[in-house]
């Protein structure tokens, strides 16, 4: 598989909650960091259960992947049942057809408020 499908199949399998084909995209010693939150997951086991343990009813939809050799920019929206919509931009390298390095950037629409400032200058989404 190319680099671009890799991550395609990797949302794919997480959104289809297949936890087998989820670590089996990605290494053995993966490594995916989490910026905003301050944490790194290390290892195929622990990146799939942060993934298969965090809360149901959230649905998976793939904005836009754009892939430049080995490395992958891929930005997707999670809605939430209870804890509203959340956004990713995540950059992935993959090697050999699996993952092996992740940096993500997870927010929710709107945490980030607009200052006033700005108001004049911008539309709302």
């Amino acid at each position: 598989m190319e680099p671009s499908e890799v991550v395609e199949a990797l949302w794919d399998q997480i959104q289809a909650r297949d936890w087998s084909a989820v670590a089996g995209l990605v290494a053995e010693d993966v490594v995916v960091e989490w910026p905003i939150s301050a944490e790194r997951i290390v290892g195929n086991k622990n990146f799939v259960a942060v993934n298969s343990e965090y809360p149901g009813g959230w649905s998976i939809r793939v904005l836009r992947i754009v892939a430049d050799g080995n490395e992958v920019v891929s930005e997707v929206e999670v809605p939430h049942d209870e804890f509203g919509v959340f956004r990713a931009a995540s950059f992935w390298t993959v090697e050999q057809g699996q993952i092996v390095r992740g940096r993500e950037y997870w927010t929710s629409v709107g945490a980030d408020p607009r200052p006033e400032w700005r108001a004049a200058l911008v539309e709302v989404m």
